[in-house]
């Protein structure tokens, strides 16, 4: 690992191709490995949603740096009339989610320690690194890792096409996973020989927003996604360093906006 990772250079494509991320692992293996190439090359970028930005506000509130954020992101705030300067109405359920946090004091507990703490590690054969929200260390060794996530519904169900069910939004979104990454390297980086308590502060988008503090202690399920992370891992390596072609899905948007048409589909294909 030659490049020292730092709040500027952490999310860089140089960064990305060097070290792998619980994002970029999640678009390996649930997603596109076209798309996450391409992504990692430089030969495609998706413009952030609505949701992803508001996500990306509440994060910046958590951190401290929500007056760098709106510089960053004019385009969430009016321009002119009498909101100038205000969040936009698409985006003033974000203000209320924060101050649904702000008010609760054990949310505020959780959150309490060191913001968007960079670590890496070398796991299953391949450099990782990890920005964690909130971290602290506690007494006797113990650490706190603490994941801040926005949802639009932290108790109802989630239409899951990997589980063919519906599930929670922990499931979903393949928190879990993320969190087995995090707890992990974490561990190593710290030289520890137990994981870390892990903790997802979560906020609905919902009027008014919900909120839960939920553990994700488990470390039977800990060790079955650690698992399988590392028998993924050598095709992962493989397409990420060029000795194998990256396979595309055809569904998502990368793969519509450079797909080229070979042969004719039957009608009864439509769907698959």
């Amino acid at each position: 690992m030659s490049l020292i990772l730092t709040p500027e250079n952490y999310h860089t494509a140089e960064a990305n191709k060097e070290y792998l991320s619980h994002s970029q692992y999640l678009n390996f293996v649930f997603g596109c490995e076209a798309k996450s190439m391409a992504e990692l090359q430089g030969e495609w970028q998706e413009e952030p949603t609505k949701e992803m930005l508001v996500g990306s506000f509440i994060h910046a509130w958590n951190e401290g740096t929500s007056e760098e954020f709106k510089k960053e992101h004019p385009e969430m705030f009016s321009t002119r009339g009498k909101t100038k300067g205000q969040l936009k109405s698409d985006f003033l359920f974000a203000e209320q989610m924060i101050a649904t946090l702000e008010s609760d004091p054990f949310c505020m507990f959780v959150l309490d320690g060191q913001k968007e703490v960079i670590m890496t590690a070398e796991l299953f054969g391949t450099p990782w690194k990890i920005k964690v929200d909130t971290y602290k260390e506690l007494a006797d060794s113990a650490r706190r890792l603490v994941d801040l996530k926005t949802t639009r519904s932290i108790n109802d169900l989630v239409w899951s096409d990997f589980y063919y069910s519906k599930v929670s939004f922990i499931e979903a979104y393949n928190y879990f996973t993320q969190i087995a990454i995090y707890c992990e390297v974490e561990r190593r980086f710290k030289g520890q020989a137990e994981w870390a308590e892990s903790l997802i502060v979560a906020v609905s988008k919902e009027d008014p927003p919900d909120k839960a503090i939920i553990s994700l202690q488990d470390p039977p399920r800990m060790k079955v996604i650690l698992s399988e992370i590392e028998s993924n891992m050598p095709r992962i390596i493989a397409v990420k360093s060029g000795k194998e072609k990256p396979v595309r899905c055809e569904k998502c948007a990368y793969c519509r906006a450079t797909k080229k048409l070979n042969k004719v589909i039957h009608y009864s294909q439509l769907g698959e």
